[in-house]
């Protein structure tokens, strides 16, 4: 269940393609990744009801600081390396980016591979 959280949030921060040019500067951080997503851990560990508006606020800016590449790279891997505190639902994981009306475009599995 705690892969499929960083699952789903890596597959937000992966998919997303069209930050502004000018946007963030350098690499997205682990604290950046975490304080975006922090308010989502009630939604993911319980999977009920809707994620808070703040959690989805947090899904939205994480998309929009995620633009390049790398920043989808940097931020799976912060993902993946906190999902291991949390006991996240897996259906939980999977809704969260239409819940939140964030389009990712691709799906959310088990098997992403954060280097491509």
């Amino acid at each position: 269940m705690v892969a499929v959280f960083a699952i789903a949030v890596a597959m937000i921060q992966l998919a997303i393609a069209g930050r502004p040019a000018g946007g963030n500067e350098g690499i997205i951080s682990c604290g950046q990744v975490d304080s975006y997503l922090i308010p989502c851990v009630p939604y993911l560990t319980t999977g009920a009801g809707d994620p808070a508006p703040k959690c989805c606020d947090g899904v939205r800016s994480l998309k929009a600081n995620t633009a390049t590449a790398d920043d989808r790279r940097a931020a799976c891997g912060c993902v993946k390396a906190a999902a291991g505190r949390y006991p996240v639902k897996d259906d939980a994981a999977s809704s969260l980016p239409t819940k939140c009306g964030v389009d990712i475009g691709i799906p959310i599995s088990k098997a992403i591979d954060c280097q491509t």
